[in-house]
């Protein structure tokens, strides 16, 4: 099993590398064509590594594969509405933002690795804790249905709070660089807004992570699975924020289809000890669950036209 691990996770490095260096090249505006073509591309991979795995480990562990990912490509959707919110405060360029999201998914993978590895060891030992997820999930999906949507305030993050004491930031971009020195200043390193930008985005996913991973164990406590779900989903969000940038706000109800899924998944943890719901029955679920989100967006769309046509830049 080490060897699959060890292939896998050389796989997503290729496939970064190829993201960056070959789709998404430095100082160039990412169009809609390819973004939608990247998540196509992703979307048919996570397919057919279902097909591996139900001829590797069988049916149960390539539904659980699926639900599991399509439950946290649905959760990543409101990642892109956070990317849009930071984005528009900090001003980032257009040509800048595919450099942030790469370093920013690159880090939410290693992160959420971490997360992974500890979560199933913690069920595993402690298994009272999945009653403590599922709460957890519970809360988290009310609380979305309360306010409608995961809240952030860049300017509030202790993060940036901290960076901005420890070294002075310019007040401009410098291209794709995250630290400059200043020639006048004998060399003093900076900080650019760029770094600002993604420590935001990082620590904003580990409070995402809060949310998504629990939501994953709550289908399956196979290691393996739960991760390559969350590889897969995170591997299509670069791609998928720049196809979907300009209509993501069309899909009014979405927050609420995540919220509902959220509750449904908590409830599947606390009850898995004395009923147990087939895999087939969560993913139908969980797809019903979207599609009436997206039917409801569509039917009754915002007053004012819905989507606003990308986001504006702020000074």
């Amino acid at each position: 099993m080490l060897y699959f691990w060890i292939l896998f996770n050389v796989f997503t490095l290729v496939m970064l590398i190829v993201d960056l260096r070959v789709f998404h090249r430095p100082g160039h505006v990412v169009k809609f064509r390819k973004a939608l073509g990247g998540s196509l591309m992703y979307v048919a991979m996570a397919i057919a590594f279902a097909a591996i795995l139900y001829f590797w480990q069988g049916r149960q562990s390539s539904l659980e594969f699926v639900t599991g990912y399509v439950v946290e490509l649905s959760l990543s959707v409101d990642n892109l509405f956070i990317f849009l919110v930071i984005f528009n405060y900090f001003a980032v360029p257009d040509e800048l933002q595919h450099r942030v999201l790469f370093w920013g998914i690159l880090g939410a993978l290693i992160l959420r690795g971490i997360f992974i590895g500890a979560g199933v060891e913690l069920i595993q030992r402690f298994h009272w804790l999945l009653f403590v997820f599922g709460a957890l999930l519970i809360y988290s999906g009310i609380r979305v249905c309360l306010t409608g949507e995961h809240q952030v305030d860049p300017s509030s993050n202790p993060v940036v709070k901290a960076l901005r004491r420890w070294i002075p930031v310019t007040t401009e971009y410098r291209g794709g660089k995250f630290f400059v020195r200043n020639a006048k200043e004998n060399g003093r390193l900076y900080a650019t807004p760029l770094l600002v930008v993604l420590l935001v985005i990082e620590t904003t996913d580990v409070l995402f992570a809060v949310d998504s991973i629990p939501a994953v164990l709550a289908i399956t406590l196979k290691a393996f699975i739960v991760y390559t779900s969350n590889v897969f989903a995170i591997l299509g969000l670069r791609s998928m924020y720049f196809a979907v940038s300009g209509l993501i706000k069309v899909f009014r109800f979405l927050h609420y289809g995540l919220a509902v899924i959220l509750i449904l998944v908590g409830v599947k943890m606390i009850l898995g000890d004395y009923f147990e719901i087939p895999i087939g029955v969560t993913l139908g679920t969980v797809a019903l669950v979207l599609l009436i989100s997206i039917l409801l967006s569509l039917a009754y769309p915002a007053k004012g036209g819905g989507s606003s046509g990308g986001p504006e830049k702020t000074s």
